[in-house]
């Protein structure tokens, strides 16, 4: 019966291949692969929006009844106990149903995929994501929707390219695509989707790439806004004054210092939650961390959204209306301590809840972050009567900041900030803090909060210095060339003659039995002996005459450390060892040349 089914199941994959190898031999001959790109984009463009979307009314549903619907004087106790539910819901959904892949969170994976995985991405993640993280961030957790939208949009992309049977480099554009889709849906920001596919997913982008990612992400949008009628924020502002133009000079100055502590308590935490082995102790410590946190500071349930649209319509006692404190949500000294204790909350919130086992996104709580810092700022400021700022100004300004700084990617900051808010007359003021903030952040911080880890790893290609990130992506023992006639130390040239001669190698490793490299013979001096008038010189022990090697290289030995050693030894090949110095191989600088020339052609193709 099992060998019946077994065979059944072949017999569907077989025709299920051939059905879609029809179809693409079809669509090959009928349209060309440019436009089937433009066709593949919308395709990839809508079902990314629908996956945002369904992902956000989920989400929001949850933490809007939590928060808004359920009316109860003590309701902030539940909060102590919902972020450990949904943590602990999340880590056993990816333990139950995702056992068979490694479950990625975040936008380092999809970064990791396009340069290391030839742009493939699980197809399970475009619906995990999804039932994952809203799992996380509905309960209360303190990340964002927008980093699983991205990843979600991402398989999409990738999935739908390997289906067709497309090459590398358009595979990786409908990556993009699915990617911008994300965060067009997610925010209804088709233009800042773009951008941010641009940059952070494809930094080395080429012209023709932005048709289709301007398809992808304005048909997400529109899907967005045909499932959601309601935007994520609303702002009305008349535009912004110039007597307030050194205010945020300085707003930026502060916001991108903050971002570079925010990077940095993220890295650590996720540092110091890695030690923690068992899963659920981290699920456990984690949940009651942030449940605390949360019943203190209400805003940092979920995604925190719902309070920076309280800030825009000038709500300023919502901060306390529903904590421990309302009596003092009249206070303003209590509202700024508030704000900025909650800015500082979130900023541990957000990496606690993934570091975890939460599934989100720092995008979210980026936003946030940037919204209350600005609060800070402008109503801080006001209350001295040193200015007269307009403080839903300086929170949108707050939002660029904090985009811009922790994922260096100022483009993008502007304009979500811009179109999430619809606050296009800020478009100067929102230019000034988000290159202040992304300069400040780059000077302190090589990486952004997303490449950070990759680099640490040696797993990401930068602009600057590409040879060494190239070098170090290559692993040595992909490079080991074995081809070599092996000669024993009690051998003679005489008696090993034949191969000798017709090696196709000039150098042979002199190895004993167990193993061990004792030496190296070039050829030149094997067939001096082999063709010598002195009778004993064929017959001499080779371990007498083979020279020891001046430089063994260990098999885990970085690339670019063996280029170094090669170019101060003056050779183009040297013997590869294990730690027991038991013979290898060979590595050569054709080998490496070859595997750096495939990487970068590779990469030069990708967009």
């Amino acid at each position: 019966m099992k060998r019946s089914i077994n065979i059944f199941s072949v017999r569907i994959s077989h025709g299920l291949i051939k059905y879609i190898e029809f179809i693409n031999q079809w669509r090959k001959q009928k349209i060309s692969n440019s436009h089937f790109l433009i066709i593949a984009a919308a395709v990839v463009g809508i079902f990314g929006g629908i996956a945002s979307s369904v992902l956000k009314e989920l989400t929001h549903y949850v933490a809007n009844f939590l928060q808004n619907d359920l009316h109860w004087e003590y309701k902030y106790y539940l909060y102590f106990v919902f972020p450990l539910i949904g943590i602990f819901l999340t880590v056993f959904y990816i333990r139950i149903f995702i056992r068979r892949s490694k479950f990625y969170h975040g936008i380092p994976p999809i970064i990791y995929a396009v340069s290391h995985r030839s742009s493939k991405i699980d197809f399970h993640n475009i619906y995990s994501q999804v039932i994952s993280s809203a799992l996380t961030v509905g309960l209360g957790g303190s990340a964002g929707l927008e980093a699983p939208a991205v990843s979600s949009g991402a398989a999409i992309g990738s999935n739908f390219g390997r289906f067709f049977g497309l090459n590398y480099r358009e595979t990786t554009l409908l990556l993009a695509c699915g990617a911008g889709a994300g965060i067009a849906g997610a925010f209804n920001s088709p233009i800042a989707g773009m951008i941010f596919a641009i940059e952070v997913i494809l930094p080395e982008f080429s012209i023709p790439a932005v048709i289709p990612l301007l398809i992808a992400t304005a048909i997400s949008s529109v899907i967005s806004q045909l499932i959601l009628s309601k935007p994520l924020f609303v702002l009305v502002t008349s535009g912004w004054s110039v007597d307030s133009f050194w205010y945020y000079i300085v707003l930026g100055i502060l916001g991108g210092i903050y971002t570079i502590y925010f990077s940095r308590l993220n890295f650590y935490i996720h540092k110091t939650f890695a030690k923690i082995r068992n899963q659920y102790n981290k699920v456990w410590i984690g949940g009651i961390i942030l449940g605390v946190m949360i019943a203190l500071l209400p805003a940092l349930y979920g995604e925190g959204y719902i309070t920076i649209q309280k800030l825009l319509d000038g709500n300023y006692q919502s901060l306390l209306a529903n904590s421990l404190f309302p009596e003092y949500q009249t206070a303003a000294w209590a509202l700024v301590l508030f704000a900025a204790l909650s800015f500082v909350g979130k900023s541990f919130a957000c990496a606690i809840t993934m570091s975890a086992g939460g599934n989100g996104g720092m995008f979210g709580p980026s936003v946030v972050v940037g919204g209350l810092f600005g609060f800070v700022f402008a109503f801080g400021l006001n209350q001295t009567g040193i200015a007269h700022l307009n403080v839903t100004n300086f929170i949108v300004a707050g939002m660029a900041i904090s985009i811009s700084g922790m994922m260096h990617a100022p483009l993008t900051g502007i304009f979500l900030s811009a179109e999430i808010t619809g606050g296009y007359s800020l478009m100067v003021p929102l230019m000034i803090v988000s290159a202040i903030s992304y300069f400040i952040n780059k000077a302190g911080l090589k990486y952004s909060i997303y490449t950070r880890e990759l680099a640490e790893q040696g797993d990401l290609i930068t602009q600057e210095n590409k040879d060494h990130d190239i070098l170090r992506r290559i692993k040595l023992k992909y490079l080991l060339e074995k081809d070599f006639v092996i000669l024993r130390p009690d051998d003679t040239p005489r008696s090993r003659s034949i191969d000798i001669i017709h090696s196709a190698r000039n150098v042979f490793p002199v190895v004993t039995k167990e193993g061990k490299l004792t030496g190296i013979l070039l050829s030149d001096k094997l067939l001096e002996l082999l063709v010598s008038n002195k009778p004993d010189d064929p017959n001499r022990l080779i371990k007498d005459i083979a020279q020891p090697p001046n430089r063994r290289i260990d098999i885990n030995t970085s690339m670019f450390d063996v280029m170094q050693i090669m170019d101060s030894q003056d050779t183009r090949i040297l013997p590869v060892v294990d730690s027991a110095n038991m013979y290898l191989g060979f590595v050569t600088k054709n080998g490496i040349f070859n595997k750096y020339r495939h990487i970068l052609k590779r990469q030069e193709n990708s967009i």
